[in-house]
């Protein structure tokens, strides 16, 4: 039986974030939508307003027998530049902000502490300012953005943006792929 666990992560557009996750062992779904607004059922359009106060993210569903919440920690920190504030490159607003959104203590105690680490070691020249909040209600994005990346890398913003990301993802956790 499977030790299903879940993690919620916002690390600027979901397209990259969401194809990347897909292609972990042990991950069984990894859903782009909306999370920590106040905006019943928000849409795309209401979230690109920066209004609802909802971030881009991602719903993984993994077994945790075979990756860690760690593991999937290792993954996000290196394809998104958590010193950003409400931004990601051109993307800007809250809605594009660094955030864990935790389901449980131990996955708020483990990102404190990966942050931690990341601060010691000086990681990044700057400061990590990736928000650690509480999993609330997660609204699927529209059927049009599950898998967008992977189904449209010639779309503009995949082939300059995503793409790099995906290649460097590919080559960096080679050993974690399906």
């Amino acid at each position: 039986m499977a030790n299903v666990e879940k993690a919620t992560l916002a690390a600027g557009c979901f397209w990259c974030i969401e194809s990347a996750i897909n292609m972990l062992k042990g991950v069984q779904s990894a859903t782009s939508g909306y999370t920590g607004g106040d905006t019943p059922n928000p849409t795309y359009q209401q979230i690109c307003t920066g209004a609802t106060g909802h971030a881009e993210a991602v719903l993984i569903e993994y077994d945790a027998d075979i990756i860690t919440f760690q593991q999937l920690l290792e993954v996000f920190f290196q394809l998104h530049d958590p010193t950003q504030l409400n931004r990601q490159g051109n993307d800007v607003g809250t809605q594009y902000r660094s955030a864990i959104f935790y389901h449980s203590i131990r996955q708020q105690d483990e990102a404190k502490e990966f942050i931690n680490n990341m601060r010691e070691q000086q990681i990044w020249p700057d400061e990590v300012v990736t928000e650690i909040s509480p999993a609330s209600t997660f609204h699927p994005a529209e059927d049009y953005h599950q898998g967008y990346a992977l189904t449209n890398p010639q779309q503009p913003y995949c082939a300059l943006v995503v793409n790099p990301k995906l290649n460097k993802f590919r080559s960096t956790f080679a050993t974690l792929l399906k």
